[in-house]
């Protein structure tokens, strides 16, 4: 009775792997996941950063800190919508024209082998990921012929079922990554109803955790320099503050 659930979950992690490995699912999660999940945490760097100047210029107002909290999730939620609704479309379209490309190709590889022995059309077929549909010869009876029909439709089928779910996941990254970079550094505005400079302080540490994880992340992706990509991020970010701070100065009388 619970050996059969584990089963069929462990039967759908290994479609969900076999799917990832055929449509190269596992790159595209991760750049997208670094690039949105920075936007991200910069954008939500930038929010935080205007909200500090004005607390410091007028540090004896009682502010509440539920302006941010509204003003930092409706731009989540916003980057959120618009990178899970663009990136399913984007890829959607990308995945359509991936399979009616290989698809193509697939027609002329047909009509190439046609002149071919049937055997070395055979050798050449176990090796294709969509198998190509041959001439019907005597060496062939209909039975195996039907069953080579299948086999096609089948794989045509696993190839189309994993592009599917790679624009999921892709979207689902896309539209995720954002709003986890996003909404962290906003945790700290909850507790309490007036700002104060304990919000901003905490708010920027969990901003800096966020770009030295990214740091670290991206430096496993490539083998090494994690210390450099670290100081790219923070840099980045003390970027935002910097200009931010500028901004504030100029437009002020």
């Amino acid at each position: 009775m619970v050996y059969l659930p584990k089963m069929g979950l462990k039967s759908k992690i290994e479609k969900w792997r076999k799917y990832s490995e055929m449509s190269d699912l596992g790159i595209i999660s991760r750049r997208k996941f670094f690039n949105n999940a920075f936007d991200g945490a910069l954008t939500c760097a930038g929010i935080v950063s205007g909200s500090f100047i004005i607390f410091l210029a007028n540090p004896l107002q009682n502010v509440s800190s539920t302006i941010i909290v509204i003003t930092g999730f409706s731009t989540a939620l916003a980057i959120g919508i618009s990178g899970l609704w663009g990136a399913f479309l984007s890829e959607e379209a990308e995945r359509k024209k991936k399979i009616s490309d290989l698809k193509k190709e697939m027609v002329i590889f047909e009509e190439e082998q046609k002149g071919k022995d049937p055997l070395e059309k055979n050798e050449i077929q176990k090796a294709m990921i969509t198998p190509i549909k041959i001439e019907s010869t005597n060496q062939y009876n209909k039975d195996s012929q039907k069953e080579k029909k299948r086999k096609n439709r089948d794989n045509k089928s696993l190839i189309e079922q994993s592009e599917r779910f790679a624009t999921i996941v892709a979207s689902l990254v896309d539209g995720g990554a954002p709003v986890l970079g996003s909404v962290l550094p906003l945790l700290p505005f909850f507790f309490g109803t007036t700002l104060s400079l304990f919000h901003f302080l905490i708010s920027y540490a969990v901003l800096v955790c966020i770009l030295v994880y990214l740091g670290i992340f991206l430096g496993k992706i490539s083998g090494g320099g994690h210390l450099k990509y670290i100081i790219h991020l923070v840099t980045a970010g003390i970027t935002t503050l910097i200009v931010s701070l500028l901004l504030e100065l100029a437009i002020s009388p």
